[in-house]
């Protein structure tokens, strides 16, 4: 099924470059555009949206509040921060107020179109870039609870091979593509494999196999 995207830009030209990538994508139905926060959110009331790449630096209200209220409206639509900045404020905050991804502007297209396909098809990514800024910053979240040494987790051996292709930014499809195996035995792996390392979804069970060097 195609997905409907919505680029929250600025930057005439960047809007048009990312307009262009992704005309030709074939899992990319409509494409909406708006160059600011207050037309992003105008769009996505009157439009089924299931995609924004959303810029950080807009005027007026920030990319970080129209990611947060549009992720309020509709906790299903995937959020690919796109940004020049890599502010560990700017990083965690977009993160906390729902973003799926976050992408430096300096990522090449055809691997942005790939990263878009993993997070619609339900993986969480974020750029090399600010991985220790989010790790670090696990040392005070939820997902670091005290666990000073080794945890077995009971993972099976194919969990933990699912695992380390979460932490890569693997969708559920190429898991299974990858690992030849069918979707929906791959969502059975990565239900148990939240419940087993007490996490919420997909991007914690990636930084807390990253921090504790589970797999």
């Amino acid at each position: 099924m195609k997905k409907n995207l919505l680029i929250v830009e600025d930057h005439e030209l960047t809007r048009f470059g990312l307009k262009t990538t992704f005309e030709d994508v074939d899992y990319i139905g409509v494409i909406y555009e708006a160059a600011s926060a207050e037309d992003a959110l105008e769009i996505f009331k009157n439009n089924e949206i299931d995609l924004v790449i959303m810029d950080l630096g807009l005027p007026n209200m920030n990319g970080i509040e129209a990611t947060k209220v549009i992720h309020e409206m509709n906790k299903d639509v995937k959020i690919i921060i796109l940004t020049s900045h890599n502010d560990e404020k700017e990083v965690l905050n977009s993160l906390k107020a729902g973003a799926n991804a976050y992408c430096s502007k300096e990522i090449n297209l055809q691997r942005l179109v790939q990263v878009v396909q993993s997070v619609a098809d339900g993986a969480a990514w974020f750029d090399p870039s600010i991985a220790h800024i989010v790790l670090q910053a696990t040392s005070n979240s939820k997902i670091d609870e005290v666990e000073t040494t080794y945890k077995n987790y009971d993972l099976t051996a194919r969990e933990a091979q699912i695992l380390k292709l979460m932490t890569e930014g693997y969708s559920n499809m190429e898991i299974a593509q990858h690992l030849v195996i069918s979707v929906n035995t791959t969502k059975a792996h990565v239900a148990s494999i939240l419940q087993k390392l007490e996490v919420d979804d997909r991007l914690q069970a990636a930084l807390k196999a990253l921090k504790y060097k589970i797999v």
